[in-house]
């Protein structure tokens, strides 16, 4: 027996743990719809059949033997940011990676709760713009409309979930690199507080500002996952307390004081949030009140966060690029950025990285008038594949900047957020709002996101199936 496409992460672990399913017919079954999947959508730049199909075997003899784990046998993609050994991580780079040899240790702990990595998914170069394009892949295309981008950095993971190719994957977060992807895909998206999932063998990734999220159809399975990555390597600086991400699904979130904050955080270019989005995200605060919590419009004292960004994100691309085994084959935008960060990475990066715990201490005191924060997490639906590729630098920032203004103080803050779809705009493209709190909020965050879940019943909308060739929700 084989599960259709809209079984999800948790229905996958459960129906292995009973017995109904293999998890090699999961993984076959996982395998065929990535190859027919990746002409549409070239989701995946790795693709581990062998491998998978070894562990899934091996994953059957330990249920057969009475095992049971909370992903046990259970088909999964990770980012081509992150380390499983006997691949190469190229992160978005062309040229020809030499494999590692060792898993991340967020890669470790999923594979530690029984997961089958089938393979590794596409993003952009070393992470950085809000589409997964690149002459190192090609373009990887959404899946509500194939001639857009599913966003980025995150894409190819986000691509693979929402057309069902598997059932969840984790992405990382630098900028809104998960929560971006997951709007302009109808997917839920889960940034995590710093160190919640480790970036080992990276203590800090970007200088901080990045952290590795979970993409999903529905928000159990995005805990579910989150719950199975977290954890730290004994060498990580950031170390949160633990959460119990999956127990907060089903919990009351209580009557909840929500601001509406709809205004972009300051940007040195130009930001508007246009009107078919604003009103998508209105509509859910309205679908909040109308569950008894409290809205109001109110905006967060950002005041000038975008100069504590630009140093700790360049910074970190430059210390990315100086590992390149490549140089010569960067995008030369890539290249631009990291002459920034080298000339930033003394007093400015100093400031940059002092100045987080004094936004901790002024959107902290917002956040004792207000429970949670919604927000637009775009403030445009996605773009034309091929729209900003071969853009220059400063018309590059200019539309990154326009579309997607929202998500990255969350990033310097350190803080965690959760995307929920909002509907679609448009010629029936998705958009997304965000729901942002304090540190190791993501218990709070869930359980309100989940309660909307229940109410909107997003995950049982599909992709088209023109868009894709692959099999429909019942198949």
């Amino acid at each position: 027996m084989a599960l259709d496409r809209a079984a999800g992460l948790a229905e996958s672990a459960r129906a292995l743990a009973a017995g109904e399913v293999t998890s090699r017919a999961l993984v076959e079954q996982a395998l065929e719809r990535i190859a027919a999947g990746q002409g549409p959508l070239n989701a995946f730049r790795v693709v581990r059949a062998e491998a998978a199909l070894a562990e899934a075997d091996a994953a059957d003899r330990e249920l057969a033997a009475g095992v049971r784990g909370p992903l046990l046998g259970v088909p999964v993609a990770v980012k081509d940011d992150m380390d499983v050994a006997g691949e190469p991580t190229a992160f978005g780079c062309q040229g020809e990676f030499p494999a590692v040899t060792q898993d991340g240790e967020a890669v470790r702990r999923l594979r530690a709760a029984g997961a089958v990595v089938v393979g590794k998914t596409n993003t952009c170069e070393f992470g950085q713009w809000p589409f997964t394009e690149g002459p190192a892949f090609g373009a990887t295309r959404n899946p509500w409309s194939t001639e857009h981008t599913p966003g980025g950095s995150s894409g190819g993971s986000a691509a693979a979930v929402a057309a069902g190719l598997v059932p969840a994957a984790l992405g990382s977060d630098g900028a809104g690199s998960v929560r971006i992807p997951a709007s302009w895909t109808h997917l839920i998206g889960i940034k995590p507080q710093r160190g919640r999932i480790s970036t080992w063998p990276r203590g800090e990734s970007f200088q901080g500002i990045t952290v590795n999220g979970t993409l999903a159809r529905t928000v159990a399975d995005a805990a579910l996952l989150l719950d199975a990555a977290s954890g730290n390597h004994d060498l990580d600086p950031h170390r949160p307390p633990a959460v119990d991400a999956t127990s907060a699904v089903g919990r009351d979130p209580g009557r909840l004081r929500i601001a509406l904050a709809l205004k972009p955080p300051f940007t040195a270019l130009p930001a508007r949030l246009q009107p078919e989005v604003r009103a998508k995200v209105v509509e859910l605060a309205e679908k909040l009140a109308a569950l008894g919590h409290t809205v109001e419009e109110a905006d967060p004292p950002y005041g000038q966060i975008g100069l504590t960004f630009i140093p700790r994100a360049t910074v970190g691309l430059a210390e990315r690029v100086g590992e390149a085994p490549f140089p010569a084959l960067l995008d030369r935008r890539t290249r631009d950025a990291a002459r920034l960060g080298r000339l930033l990475g003394g007093a400015p990066l100093r400031a940059a990285r002092r100045a987080e715990a004094v936004l901790h201490r002024r959107i902290g005191g917002f956040l004792t008038s207000y429970d949670v924060i919604l927000a637009p997490t775009t403030a445009a639906p996605p773009p034309r594949i091929g729209s900003m590729l071969k853009l220059g630098g400063l018309a590059t920032d200019r539309a990154m900047i326009a579309a997607c203004p929202f998500a990255w103080p969350w990033n310097v803050l350190g803080w965690p957020g959760v995307n929920v779809p909002a509907g679609f705009v448009g010629q029936g493209l998705p958009v997304g709002a965000q729901l942002l709190g304090p540190a190791n909020s993501e218990p709070l965050l869930i359980s309100l996101a989940a309660q909307l879940e229940a109410e909107l019943r997003w995950h049982e909308a599909w992709p088209p199936a023109r868009e894709i060739a692959t099999d429909s929700p019942a198949a």
